[in-house]
């Protein structure tokens, strides 16, 4: 069976390949899957195209939010069969052999099918609610609105939180204020120090959720934090960026009476499955952003700017790199 791949093949070099599926039989616990689409995570994807994380080989395929038909299980798979719709973490291929467990759940029929691989990036965000305190009444400002800052946006929304967002894209931020937060603010257009401020009775906010993955855009905006207000670390930090740690350090222990919170949100501190000693992981995660996307609870839909063709991966590499004014939300449509 042909297959055909979206490859990395060097860095910023991207390529639309076909191979041959291998014919090794399926192993008793996986399924062979035919994908219909999958979602670009810009951050992560971009950051593997750069060549600069060690962790994605080259030449290699990226991507792992997908929807996809079944077309074939192992033989100890009881809960699927071929022509079940699933949502998984899935990469940028036509079809794939992938374990029929854990995050391999059947997608909703009252959900979009283009909406679903969404469930990933808002499974990601999510953990930057679990992991904090917001609560009913608290503000919150999300520091860049990308994918995953706009679902953070709207969970923590969903948690009773008055939102403001930051980011320097006035596409992004017109986003922001069509799926309902209550301040889109760009640095470069308004003091945001000031503006959060006036906003909040000159208290700041009790959540600083950064999404940028940009150390400095950390840094700099600790002082939009009111006492025992927490920075929450949702995108993963890249990039060198040299401070005086010390001052940063005295900020964090002596500025508000010593009473600021530094929180880690990497997806991966929940386990996959269900876990009777935990209450939350990635399966429960995902099973509720399928309730609020049926619910249209959380709001997918604006955030999609392409449904490509794979043969098109390069233009949507690009575009999402260097134009960020029409590149958001990018699927590929593989049916």
């Amino acid at each position: 069976m042909n297959n055909k791949q979206i490859v990395f093949t060097a860095p910023w070099q991207v390529e639309t390949q076909e191979t041959k599926l291998a014919s090794a039989a399926l192993g008793p616990k996986e399924a062979l899957v035919k994908k219909k689409f999958t979602l670009i995570s810009p951050g992560t994807e971009l950051a593997c195209l750069s060549g600069r994380e060690g962790w994605f080989p080259m030449p290699g395929v990226p991507g792992y939010a997908a929807v996809s038909e079944i077309v074939e299980v192992g033989a100890e798979v009881r809960e699927f069969k071929p022509g079940d719709v699933v949502f998984h973490y899935g990469d940028h291929s036509a079809y794939q052999v992938v374990p029929a467990e854990g995050v391999f759940l059947k997608a909703p029929e009252d959900v979009p099918l283009s909406w679903i691989p969404f469930v990933r990036l808002a499974t990601v965000a999510f953990t930057s609610v679990r992991v904090s305190n917001i609560e009913l009444g608290d503000a919150v400002v999300v520091t860049g609105l990308g994918l995953v800052g706009h679902m953070a946006s709207q969970l923590a929304k969903l948690q009773g939180a008055s939102l403001y967002g930051v980011d320097l894209s006035p596409r992004r931020l017109q986003l922001a204020e069509e799926v309902g937060i209550d301040a889109a603010l760009h640095p470069e257009q308004v003091d945001v120090l000031e503006e959060v401020l006036k906003r909040t009775n000159g208290e700041g906010v009790s959540a600083l959720i950064e999404a940028t993955g940009v150390p400095k855009a950390a840094v700099d905006n600790l002082p939009l934090l009111a006492q025992y207000g927490e920075l929450i670390l949702l995108g993963s930090p890249r990039g060198e960026y040299r401070t005086d740690v010390t001052e940063l350090l005295n900020y964090v222990h002596l500025n508000n009476q010593g009473s600021i919170t530094i929180r880690g949100a990497h997806e991966w501190r929940y386990p996959v499955a269900p876990d009777p000693f935990v209450k939350h992981s990635l399966v429960r995660n995902s099973q509720i952003v399928f309730r609020l996307m049926a619910q249209r609870k959380l709001q997918v839909e604006p955030l999609i700017s392409h449904v490509l063709r794979p043969e098109q991966a390069a233009e949507a590499y690009e575009g999402l790199r260097n134009d960020k004014e029409r590149y958001a939300g990018v699927l590929f449509d593989w049916t």
